[in-house]
């Protein structure tokens, strides 16, 4: 007995230490502190490549990371070294981009690895971004990179070669690994938004070894080298994010916009280590009225962008009812870099056409939309009118551009009688040929989408075309939306980088089939979107967008909507809150104060 005591106390010894790394580790993570939040919409794949709905986009960018990110608080917004040691290297007249990364940061643990912890590497940034280009995964970030880096031909098979199939470890000289932890990008034209690019979540690091095993699998195996991990996952209901254990140590260091908010949470933030909370649990609320509720129950902590059409439930003359006042419930109004629309498949044999007669019926369609209605009614006056695709606050907006499609049912009516869209005898019109004319709109299948499917049968109705709906999940339409199954829906983007660029490449034909859903592909346009891509934000590159809207207008593949004002609501307890122009999340900085939430359950 005596001899086993001296093994036993090195035993005990060891238990002691490792249990009070792992205590060490925990407090770092923000032990305890689990923060509860909602999402829309359901996730799809949670591949960075291929992910483009903003459910998806906001777990994302939890678990995966680019090399840049953006700075929490600074406005304007500004961009900050994320995996990497510095900001990168520009040379040879904005052409070439060397890019070191920080040595020491790991992959979380998967059995791909074998057992083994791996280390991100330069290799890691070239295989994630060689992805994208890869026609079986159709991703709509291609855009960012396509034709502009050095030699991507090899990548794309532009001379379409017989026999030419797409190989992910093919090197080009414009992406190239220099050694272990250094990456260098040399692009054919200077970029003025690569900086901005190399900050979207996808151009976050994926391991080959991950995406390897588990093939077209991928995306329900999310492995990445963020701040969270994957926990548990209920498709389309709920997600738990955990804090990474092994995440490198990051020390807030941001700068503090002019504001006293953003002030004092710069001060309250200052040294402190990221993420602060161990754990997120994300519920995905498709109903309105169950956000809402969700959160005054407390089972949220935060409610972002409340449903314009039970705003009343929490606010009055836009203000906080005074009960939520009361309780210390605060609220904030957002202007996201967001535009919301009706799109239009221009490759659809009813809808679509470059012809006179089938710009006539979208042209008829797009007038016969009353914003202004709808911004009362339905977004309850938390929007503005859209005129272009551009929101205020990106770069390229022009405040005074008007859309020269005007809303005038009596004028669109006489356009349809123009081009022999007669009436039948139901009082609904047929095509000019004779046949029945009948539209078919996607819509999602909860109540939001109810509601705006009665706003399209009203609008439809009041120009005499019969139109049906289509209804289910969000992930499913934007499946169908790129393979071009969908006739018309609406659709909302938000911001991937705050520049306009973000939003014309949307109607740019090279993007059919990715983010162009319109498939729209008119010559003119590309062109001038084209000689864009080569500007600064000036006066010159400003008259190019104006041009492009009024192409967009002129063929009317998209209606602009609006543009929302979003109020934002978060519980007393929630520290550190603001919202980023372009980040879709705030999660990693946010703490939750354990006195304010006990008080408040008493």
């Amino acid at each position: 007995m005596k001899q086993a005591m001296p093994w036993l106390h090195r035993l005990c010894a060891l238990l002691a230490l490792s249990l009070f790394a792992l205590s060490v580790q925990a407090v770092q993570a923000g032990t305890g502190k689990t923060l509860n939040v909602l999402l829309t919409t359901p996730e799809s794949a949670l591949d960075p490549a291929v992910a483009s709905d903003i459910a998806t986009l906001s777990i994302n960018e939890n678990i995966f990371e680019p090399m840049l990110r953006y700075d929490y608080l600074a406005r304007p917004v500004k961009l900050k070294p994320n995996t990497l040691k510095a900001m990168p290297e520009i040379s040879d007249g904005g052409k070439t981009y060397t890019l070191h990364l920080q040595p020491g940061i790991h992959f979380t643990p998967d059995p791909a690895f074998k057992g083994k912890v791996r280390e991100l590497t330069a290799d890691d940034y070239v295989y994630s971004i060689r992805r994208l280009y890869d026609p079986a995964l159709k991703s709509p970030w291609l855009f960012m990179f396509e034709g502009k880096l050095l030699g991507d031909e090899k990548l794309r098979n532009v001379q379409a070669a017989p026999g030419w199939k797409f190989d992910s470890a093919s090197a080009i000289p414009g992406l190239q690994a220099l050694d272990r932890y250094t990456l260098r990008i040399r692009l054919n034209a200077p970029d003025n938004n690569f900086l901005f690019i190399l900050a979207t979540t996808a151009t976050s690091a994926v391991a080959r070894e991950v995406i390897e095993s588990y093939g077209n699998q991928a995306g329900n195996h999310p492995v990445g080298t963020g701040p969270f991990m994957l926990g548990e996952w209920q498709r389309s209901f709920r997600l738990v994010l955990n804090a990474n254990p092994d995440y490198r140590k990051v020390v807030f260091d941001g700068e503090a916009g002019k504001d006293a908010v953003s002030q004092q949470i710069a001060a309250d933030l200052k040294g402190r280590t990221l993420p602060l909370v161990s754990r997120i649990t994300i519920a995905i609320v498709e109903e309105q009225q169950a956000r809402v509720l969700g959160f005054l129950n407390r089972e949220f902590d935060t409610l972002e962008q409340v449903p314009p059409p039970l705003a009343d439930m929490v606010m009055k003359d836009g203000k906080l009812k005074p009960d939520l006042q009361q309780q210390g419930v605060q609220l904030s109004l957002f202007s996201p870099l967001q535009t919301y629309y009706v799109w239009m498949n221009m490759e659809d044999p009813v809808i679509g056409g470059y012809s006179q007669e089938k710009i006539a019926l979208r042209r008829a369609i797009a007038m016969s939309y009353n914003n202004r209605e709808d911004i009362s009614l339905m977004e309850k006056g938390l929007a503005i009118p859209a005129q272009s695709p551009l929101p205020p606050n990106v770069l390229g907006y022009d405040a005074s551009f008007k859309s020269p499609v005007p809303y005038d049912t009596a004028l669109a009516n006489a356009l349809l009688d123009h081009f022999s869209y007669q009436r039948g005898a139901d009082g609904y019109r047929r095509l000019p040929d004779g046949q029945p004319l009948h539209l078919v709109m996607h819509s999602q299948a909860n109540t939001t989408g109810r509601l705006r499917d009665e706003v399209w049968r009203k609008t439809m109705d009041a120009i005499g075309i019969r139109i049906s709906f289509k209804t289910d999940k969000h992930s499913e339409i934007l499946r169908a939306s790129r393979l071009g199954q969908v006739q018309m829906t609406e659709a909302n983007w938000v911001a991937d980088f705050p520049d306009g660029e973000n939003f014309y490449q949307l109607l740019y034909g090279a993007n059919i089939g990715r983010a162009n859903y319109a498939r729209f592909n008119l010559p003119a346009f590309n062109q001038l979107y084209e000689k864009s891509l080569t500007m600064t934000d000036t006066p010159e590159r400003r008259a190019l967008y104006r041009q492009m809207a009024l192409l967009m207008h002129a063929y009317n593949p998209w209606i602009p909507r609006v543009h929302p004002l979003s109020a934002d609501i978060r519980q007393p307890w929630v520290q550190h809150y603001q919202r980023h122009p372009v980040d879709f999340t705030n999660w990693r900085y946010l703490d939750i104060a354990p006195d304010a939430k006990q008080n408040a359950k008493r």
